[in-house]
């Protein structure tokens, strides 16, 4: 198999890339990147988080959907992944189902409504 750019070097050297390209706001192209980096570490949260991160602001908002309910199926608790997906629901136009992951991030952020 031949390495492209976007597949070349460490898995260190490929996390700073795709950090980079996110950065850039070139998302399609850190998307790529962290792709085949999730796939040699997927039990990694952090390029997974940016993978979903990626995808949600270059719209491909399936794939950050689900990049998105593996976070939140391996950690319940984690409160920007929680966060992410309710907001890529609710853009997808699922505001029902979007509903209980955002109050569940407001509570986990401390964010409780007064009575």
């Amino acid at each position: 198999m031949e390495q492209t750019y976007y597949d070349h070097g460490t898995a260190a050297e490929r996390w700073e890339r795709a950090r980079m390209f996110f950065d850039a706001r070139d998302y399609a192209g850190a998307a790529r990147v962290l792709g085949g980096l999730v796939e040699e570490v997927p039990e990694q949260s952090g390029p997974r988080l940016l993978l979903a991160r990626a995808y949600y602001h270059s719209a491909q908002l399936r794939r950050a959907e689900a990049e998105l309910r593996v976070l939140v199926e391996r950690d319940p608790v984690e409160q920007y992944a929680r966060l992410l997906l309710g907001r890529t629901l609710e853009r997808q136009g699922r505001d029902e189902e979007a509903g209980p992951h955002l109050r569940l991030a407001s509570a986990l952020a401390g964010a409780f409504p007064e009575v």
